[in-house]
């Protein structure tokens, strides 16, 4: 029977690959519970990286669409329109078998980009692993739903704030930088906050859909399953997922509190908007 220390040792870092653990995960009655506690923290590195980054680039590009399809110009709000509609409108898991579908119909020893004088080759072998075509996925979601977040803020902002910045003479990306992107954040943060929070449990589905987990590395509720087929008591696996990631959401909620309070620091405090977490249920 191993020790903690020694189940630590094996599978704190083994969702990185076997390089960084045990050649093998454990098996049957050899299975303990420091085991279950460290492998399963393990896969919580995969989680980790999919929501940061998902939400790091998710956020930028959100920002981009969402003010695409406030555009007075058809042809550049329509297309931002339709990529919300069909992002939204569509099921995150079915989202991840499309892509993945797509992503295997390419070339695997990749895409050549004739530029006149040289050909780019673009490698695109990366795609159908979970860290890369999972990424992407999770990346264009939560961009679609962020933007109409953004969307309806933008349309919110008092237009006593925008006479204002007319009246001091700021115009162009002045006016938004100092005027337009901080009060649209400062509407959309609280709900964007449950964006954030919704997008992290959702890195669960990445490797129950087609990416496939090379070398048994996945993410925290892989492990989970893998210890309930091996064990055939879910009791144990389940709970320690669900408490990692309610210590991750409340890490979220931390963060992004702070961020809110910086948002709202020139208000007085009975207009400060306080964040409230409302879960959706339904996506």
């Amino acid at each position: 029977m191993r020790s903690c220390a020694e189940s630590f040792e094996l599978y704190i870092l083994r969702a990185l690959g076997r390089e960084f653990g045990a050649n093998l995960l454990p098996r049957g009655l050899d299975i303990t519970l420091c085991d279950k506690i460290f492998l399963i923290a393990s896969g919580m590195i995969w989680n980790i990286y999919f929501a940061a980054l998902a939400i790091g680039i998710g956020f930028w590009l959100a920002v981009v669409v969402a003010l695409a399809r406030f555009s007075e110009r058809a042809v550049i709000r329509r297309p931002a329109s339709a990529f919300i509609f069909v992002f939204r409108g569509s099921p995150l898991f079915i989202q991840f078998f499309f892509f993945y579908s797509a992503f295997v119909l390419l070339p695997r020893s990749g895409i050549d980009i004739p530029l006149g004088f040289i050909t780019l080759t673009v490698n695109t072998s990366a795609l159908t692993t979970a860290q890369v075509g999972g990424l992407i996925v999770l990346v264009l979601n939560t961009t679609a739903y962020s933007a109409e977040l953004f969307h309806g803020a933008l349309r919110s902002i008092p237009k006593g704030d925008l006479e204002a910045a007319d009246a001091y003479g700021l115009a162009g990306f002045t006016k938004f930088r100092r005027v337009v992107f901080p009060s649209m954040l400062r509407l959309a943060w609280p709900s964007y906050t449950n964006e954030a929070i919704f997008l992290t449990h959702s890195t669960t589905l990445v490797f129950l859909s087609a990416f496939p987990a090379r070398q048994q590395s996945g993410e925290a509720f892989y492990y989970a399953r893998y210890f309930v087929d091996q064990t055939f008591n879910p009791f144990v696996a389940y709970p320690l997922v669900a408490g990692y990631f309610i210590l991750l959401t409340l890490i979220i909620i931390g963060l992004f509190g702070i961020m809110n309070r910086i948002l709202n620091r020139h208000l007085p405090k009975e207009r400060r908007a306080r964040y409230r977490f409302r879960p959706q249920y339904l996506r």
